[in-house]
């Protein structure tokens, strides 16, 4: 009997991370979840029938465990923990904010690929990170999550170089304007007002369940088949600053 391909997602507790989670699970993979929020994440897999994993991504020995438990083969990691923190111009930056951000992002990602990166060749793996629109162009207020994002495209860029010859797929989804339950939320430390306005009018913004269903698709082309990069926007957001707003 052949045994199931197996995926990582971290940051699997919510949003884009749970809905990534639910869609590899219906096309075949065992999903191990990998979240800071375990209780969370411990629901999630026994909805899916996954496995759950406590890590912090940015912590060293988080990271050694989730490699301890993933073993010797893995089919495909997901570099989906992330997030943005906080939205003011340089002028008024809070660079311990931008600290977080690049901790998560750039270190986190970078942390989790070398770890599990030895079972990704075992297994002619795939790697997908999940990037961003932010890394595609600045915003007013953006400089600390447009560098994060950036420096995380730049990893799948140089793996992607690095592991030329080998038979590992390193792929990028960057989505642009995604309403789910937590990130702006997030971002703007909880004011519920400030997180509602970012989406205010946006006729059909994505939802997590859109992005989830890109990185399935790019995860299940041929093996021949690398999408370098895959970047997802709703309608309504022609860029970064150009989003269709309806009045109420």
């Amino acid at each position: 009997m052949t045994a199931p391909l197996t995926a990582v997602v971290t940051g699997a507790s919510s949003g884009i991370g749970a809905a990534t989670a639910r869609a590899l699970a219906t096309a075949g993979y065992h999903v191990v979840c990998a979240a800071r929020r375990f209780d969370r994440v411990h629901e999630l897999v026994a909805e899916i029938g996954g496995t759950a994993v406590s890590c912090d991504v940015t912590d060293d020995d988080d990271v050694a465990m989730l490699a301890e438990a993933v073993g010797d083969r893995l089919d495909l990691l997901v570099n989906n923990a992330g997030g943005a923190v906080g939205q003011e111009p340089l002028a008024d930056a809070d660079l311990d904010a931008w600290a977080t951000m690049y901790a998560t992002n750039v270190l986190g990602a970078g942390r989790v690929t070398k770890a599990l990166l030895p079972a990704l060749i075992a297994a002619e793996g795939t790697v997908v990170f999940l990037t961003s629109t932010a890394a595609e162009a600045a915003y007013e207020g953006g400089a600390g999550y447009n560098a994060a994002k950036a420096g995380e495209r730049m990893l799948a860029g140089a793996l992607r170089l690095e592991l030329c010859g080998t038979p590992v797929r390193v792929c990028e989804v960057a989505p642009g304007m995604v309403h789910t339950e937590e990130f702006s939320l997030t971002r703007f430390g909880g004011d519920r007002a400030r997180a509602d306005a970012v989406y205010a009018g946006v006729p059909d913004p994505l939802v997590a369940d859109d992005v989830a269903d890109a990185i399935r698709w790019v995860a299940t082309r041929p093996a021949h088949v690398n999408i370098d990069r895959l970047v997802i926007r709703p309608r309504a957001q022609a860029a970064n600053h150009k989003v269709q707003r309806v009045a109420p």
